[in-house]
């Protein structure tokens, strides 16, 4: 039995099948909509969400995983004698290790250790995915949080959005504000590079993004092998089986699969955004 517990946050949007494999814990993001709040991926989910989100009026905020949700899992693992590493959303995406340093601090001494992940979504999730893997094979906490590490440079995620509408409401474009105003058929391609959203491309059509989307993750993935990759959408599950198939069809991979992106992301990327998350030579 694995001596360390791997713990991330919603964000990383991780299928349950992999998290029930795997034995990872989840801190829940928020999600706050009509004075109403939700635990994402508690109390509610990415079909009923996207569901309410094509029919709502208003559109929801977010706010980070909370110390006490951080403080709950913590204690439970260390009662069980383990040692917990906790791989989290991109610092400068979310203040959610702000909310996980502060429930640490009510373990003075006790074996936490806290990876920023510099991404998001299933970039994040491979990293907590290939730390998992090591805790199960026996690793330890310092072997596991440095496998962590290494992974967090072989990962990445692009994805194509319909509108910049939802991520420049949620505060989270980051250098992308220089496509806001560009003709409305104008389809932008984005990157988390360096713990933020920096944009890629402007591309003239859906179709085109999408193709353009894999082109992009060719090169960055460069040859490298093995490769593992998760198509992502949010509320545009045709679109991503044929991504998914023309991910197939050009890579040669050791895992890829499909991922719904969860209440939290989704707010902030827009329903109709689809996106590819790799991790290369690692």
């Amino acid at each position: 039995m694995s001596e360390v517990a791997i713990v991330t946050d919603s964000t990383a949007d991780i299928p349950q099948e992999m998290i029930k494999k795997y034995q990872i814990r989840v801190a829940p993001q928020i999600l706050i909509w009509d004075n109403q709040t939700y635990q994402d991926g508690v109390d509610i989910h990415p079909r009923e969400f996207y569901q309410r989100l094509q029919k709502a009026k208003s559109i929801p905020t977010t706010s980070q995983a909370t110390p006490d949700a951080f403080r709950e899992i913590f204690e439970k693992q260390l009662e069980e004698g383990k040692k917990v590493l906790a791989i989290l959303i991109s610092d400068q995406l979310s203040g959610t290790i702000a909310s996980a340093v502060q429930a640490k601090e009510l373990f003075p001494g006790e074996p936490i250790e806290i990876v920023n992940s510099h991404t998001a979504a299933m970039a994040m999730g491979f990293q907590v995915i290939a730390a998992a893997r090591a805790a199960q094979e026996g690793a330890n906490l310092a072997e596991c949080k440095s496998i962590a590490e290494q992974a967090r440079q072989h990962t990445g995620v692009l994805f194509a959005v319909d509108t910049l509408e939802f991520l420049h409401r949620g505060g989270r474009i980051g250098g992308a504000t220089r496509l806001l105003g560009t003709a409305i058929h104008i389809k932008p391609i984005l990157e988390i590079r360096d713990g933020h959203v920096e944009p890629l491309e402007k591309v003239r059509t859906r179709k085109k993004s999408l193709s353009r989307l894999v082109e992009l993750v060719d090169q960055r993935i460069d040859g490298k092998r093995p490769i593992r990759m998760a198509v992502l959408h949010a509320s545009a599950p045709e679109q991503a089986e044929e991504t998914h198939s023309q991910v197939n069809g050009k890579f040669e991979t050791q895992e890829t699969f499909c991922a719904e992106v969860g209440p939290v992301l989704g707010t902030h990327v827009g329903p109709g955004t689809l996106g590819i998350a790799y991790m290369a030579g690692m």
